[in-house]
């Protein structure tokens, strides 16, 4: 195998999927994050695998990211961060249900949720996107392949098209950064 070859390869899928990115869409979540710091109003993200990690990437930009270069920060939860409170309701009540009942307890009208999968299909993503519904929250997905069923049960979804897990997570994390620095460039911070 040609390593170079293999790496120009994997550049140019990410490359390619990210030039079909729905710019308008991306817009769009970024105005719901800059409504949401503005009126103090809380994000919470979640994700399994890869996509938890990017999960806290995103929170701890978001916070501190955020509050470094423009103020304050925005009032943002990983829903990954707390391993016991994840596993103690994992345990106790079925992991499908260990995100939506963070929100339940923790979310109010008017916050925000931001799921972030490769398939789209998996139970905790789901429920947690059925819950912030139930409780009055605006939902978002940022996902991969075809979008699976978060596509359509998410208020809002930015759909990358690719079929392929570690660069649909590198697209996670380029429109969590990219969002960041948006909110970094607004003036004035809230």
């Amino acid at each position: 195998m040609d390593s170079e070859a293999f790496f120009q390869g994997y550049g140019q899928r990410l490359n390619d999927a990210l030039a079909q990115a729905d710019w308008t869409t991306i817009a769009a979540l970024a105005e719901d994050l800059a409504a949401c710091w503005r009126q103090g109003r809380q994000v919470f993200l979640c994700g399994n695998g890869g996509s938890a990690g990017n999960a806290l990437h995103i929170a701890n930009d978001l916070l501190y990211g955020v509050a470094r270069r423009g103020g304050r920060g925005l009032r943002v939860q990983a829903l990954t961060a707390n391993v016991a409170v994840l596993t103690c309701l994992a345990n106790d009540e079925g992991y499908h249900n260990a995100f939506s009942l963070q929100l339940a307890s923790q979310a109010a009208p008017g916050d925000l949720l931001i799921a972030l999968s490769g398939s789209g299909n998996s139970a905790n993503i789901l429920e947690a996107i059925a819950s912030a519904r139930a409780l009055g929250l605006k939902s978002w997905a940022i996902l991969g392949y075809d979008g699976g069923k978060a596509r359509t049960a998410a208020d809002r979804a930015l759909h990358f098209a690719i079929d392929d897990m570690q660069i649909a997570e590198d697209l996670q994390l380029i429109v969590g950064h990219m969002l960041m620095q948006n909110l970094c460039a607004l003036s004035p911070a809230p």
